[in-house]
C-alpha cells in the first residue's frame, strides 16, 4: 500500500529533507527522476551532469539501505518522458498514492511547475519549506520590507545572533562582526600549498560518465580530471580535508589567485552543501569548534562562516524576493555578446585563460576568479549580463540559479542598479597584479594603459566609468574615481577610450 509519494529533486540529497521527515517510511515511495529538461535547460558542464546524476544514484542507494522504497527513473530508461511533470504523472499511475509530498524547489522555474500541479494532478500535494536554510523566504521578505538599502552585513549579524555562531553572549567573538580587511593577502612565492583531496570515480560514477559522454558529447568541459565526491561519506571526507589542511589559512588567502593552482585553501564543498550531501549549519559549527580549540584564527573562521550564513542565505533571499523579473535586469544597458574565449580559453589575457581553462578541466573556479576575473572583464567590457549568467550557470559544478543569479547579475554585473551591492566590482589590471601571479607571464603589460601591449583591463576600466557616468555619478563610493578621471587631460582620456574601443572591436 502506498499512501504517499515523496518526490526528491536532484539538489535535495539529504535524509533530513522536510519531505522525508513528513512521510511514513512504511507506506511511502520515494520518487527520484533524471529528466532531460533539467539536463538541458542550459548546456551544463559535463562534470556537473556527472556529479548530480551520480550523487542522485548514490543517494537512492542510501535511502534503500535505510529501508525506503525508491522508484528511480534513469535518463536512459526508454519510458522516461524527459520532464518532471511527465514522470510525476507516470509515478502517480504506478503507485496510486493519496498524497504527493515535495520540499520546495530551489529554483523559481521548478517551483512554478510544482505550484501548477495543484490544478493539473488529481492528488493532494503538500509542498514543504526547505529546512536546510536558516532564514525562510517569508522571514527574509519581512526583514527586507521597508528598507531603503539592502546590505548583507546587517542581515549577517542577525544570522549570527540567531545561530549563536561566533558569539560571546550578545557580542561577536573578537569584538567585531567582520574581519574581511584581514582576508586580502596575496600569496607569497614560497608559501606552502596543500595537495587537496580528490576522489577516484567508482563503478557507478564511471557508468554515469559513459552516459554523459554519449548523450552530451558537445557540452563544455572534460571528464578526465573529474574528482568530486558523489556520496555523503565522500563529502564528509572533503570537509575533513578542508578542516585539517586548509581552513586555518583560508582567511588570509581567500582572495589570492595562482596560475595553475585552482584549489589553494578554499573549501571545495559548496557543491556538496548545495545538493544536500553536507548540512551548512553543521559545517559552520565544525569551523567554529576549530576556532574555539585554538586551531583556526578568528579571521579565517569568521570569513568562512560569513560566506555561508551571511552571503549564501542573503542571495537566496534576494533571489526569491526579486524573481521572476530579476533575470532580465540590465541597469547598465550592457548588450555585447559573450566572447568565445569564455568557452575556448583562447586569449592572450593570462588571467582569463587560466580561469576558463581550469573551469573546463574541473568545473570550478574560486569566488575571486569568478568575481574579479571573468566577472570584472564582462562588466567593464559591457557584456550582456544574462549571457554571463547563463555561462556561470552552465559551467560550474556548484551553480544553481538561486545562488548563481544574484551573485552574477547583482554583485558581479551591477545589473540590478545597486539593489544587492553598493558599487560595481570594476577594477583595472593593478588589482589582478596585486592578488595573483597572472601578470608576470602575460603577453600584456599590466603597467601600461594604452597601446597594443597594454593590459586590456586598464583602458576598459576607465572606458566603463566614462560611458556609464550617467548611471553611476550619484554613487558616493565612486566620487574619487570620477575625480581622478576629471583630472586627466583630454588627450589621455581619448587615448584610453580609443584603446578600449579597439580592443572591444577585436572581440566581434
Amino acid at each position: 500500500m502506498t499512501d504517499t509519494l515523496v518526490l526528491i529533486l536532484g539538489d535535495q540529497l539529504s535524509r533530513d529533507m522536510s519531505s522525508l521527515k513528513a512521510a511514513d517510511q512504511s507506506s511511502s515511495v520515494v520518487l527520484m527522476c533524471e529528466v532531460l529538461e533539467e539536463a538541458t535547460y542550459v548546456k551544463h558542464h559535463k562534470q556537473k551532469l556527472v556529479f548530480i546524476f551520480s550523487a542522485m544514484r548514490h543517494f537512492a542507494a542510501e535511502l534503500e539501505d535505510a529501508g525506503w522504497k525508491v522508484d528511480y527513473v534513469r535518463l536512459e530508461d526508454k519510458a522516461n518522458s524527459g520532464a518532471f511533470s511527465g514522470e510525476v504523472k507516470r509515478a502517480l499511475k504506478r503507485h496510486k498514492p493519496e498524497k504527493l509530498i515535495v520540499t520546495e524547489a530551489g529554483e523559481w522555474r521548478v517551483q512554478a511547475m510544482i505550484d501548477g500541479w495543484a490544478e493539473e494532478l488529481e492528488v493532494e500535494i503538500e509542498c514543504l519549506p526547505d529546512n536546510r536554510f536558516i532564514c525562510s523566504k517569508d522571514a527574509f521578505a519581512h526583514w527586507a520590507s521597508g528598507r531603503k538599502q539592502m546590505r548583507m552585513e546587517y542581515f549577517y549579524r542577525e544570522m549570527r545572533r540567531k545561530t549563536g555562531l561566533l558569539m560571546d553572549g550578545d557580542e561577536p567573538e573578537g569584538g567585531q562582526w567582520n574581519f574581511d580587511k584581514e582576508n586580502r593577502k596575496p600569496l607569497k612565492e614560497d608559501l606552502f600549498l596543500p595537495t587537496r583531496k580528490r576522489f577516484a570515480p567508482d563503478a557507478l560514477t564511471q557508468q554515469v560518465m559513459e552516459l554523459v559522454e554519449a548523450r552530451f558529447s558537445d557540452n563544455f568541459g572534460t571528464l578526465s580530471q573529474f574528482g568530486w565526491a558523489v556520496d555523503r561519506k565522500g563529502a564528509e571526507e572533503a570537509l575533513d580535508d578542508f578542516i585539517n589542511c586548509a581552513v586555518a589559512e583560508f582567511g588570509d588567502y581567500q582572495d589570492a589567485m595562482v596560475e595553475g593552482r585552482p584549489f589553494l585553501y578554499h573549501s571545495l564543498i559548496s557543491a556538496y552543501i548545495n545538493v544536500g550531501l553536507l548540512d551548512p549549519l553543521s559545517v559552520c559549527r565544525r569551523v567554529e569548534e576549530c576556532f574555539k580549540d585554538g586551531k583556526v584564527p578568528i579571521n579565517a573562521a569568521e570569513g568562512f562562516i560569513r560566506q555561508i550564513i551571511g552571503w549564501r542565505e542573503y542571495v537566496r533571499g534576494i533571489y526569491w524576493l526579486k524573481m521572476p523579473d530579476y533575470v532580465e535586469a540590465n541597469a547598465l544597458d550592457a548588450k555585447r555578446d559573450l566572447p568565445w574565449f569564455y568557452w575556448s580559453g583562447e586569449t592572450d589575457m593570462a588571467c582569463i585563460r587560466d580561469a576558463v581553462c581550469q573551469t573546463r578541466d574541473y568545473a570550478y573556479a574560486h569566488h575571486i576568479q569568478r568575481l574579479m576575473i571573468t566577472g570584472t572583464f564582462a562588466l567593464i567590457a559591457g557584456i550582456d549580463p544574462k549571457a554571463l549568467h547563463e555561462w556561470y550557470l552552465s559551467v560550474y559544478v556548484d551553480a544553481f540559479e538561486w545562488v548563481e543569479l544574484p551573485n552574477t547579475l547583482g554583485m558581479s554585473q551591477f545589473a540590478d542598479g545597486g539593489f544587492l551591492g553598493s558599487k560595481p566590482y570594476a577594477a583595472s589590471g593593478s588589482y589582478i597584479d596585486r592578488m595573483s601571479n597572472y601578470c608576470s607571464g602575460c603577453r600584456y603589460d599590466v603597467k601600461s594603459r594604452t597601446g597594443e601591449d597594454a593590459c586590456p583591463f586598464n583602458a576598459l576600466y576607465w572606458d566603463f566609468m566614462a560611458r556609464n557616468r550617467h548611471h553611476l555619478k550619484s554613487n558616493g563610493r565612486l566620487n574619487r574615481v570620477y575625480s581622478n578621471w576629471d583630472r586627466m587631460g583630454d588627450d589621455q582620456k581619448q587615448d584610453l577610450r580609443k584603446r578600449a574601443r579597439e580592443f572591444l572591436d577585436s572581440l566581434s
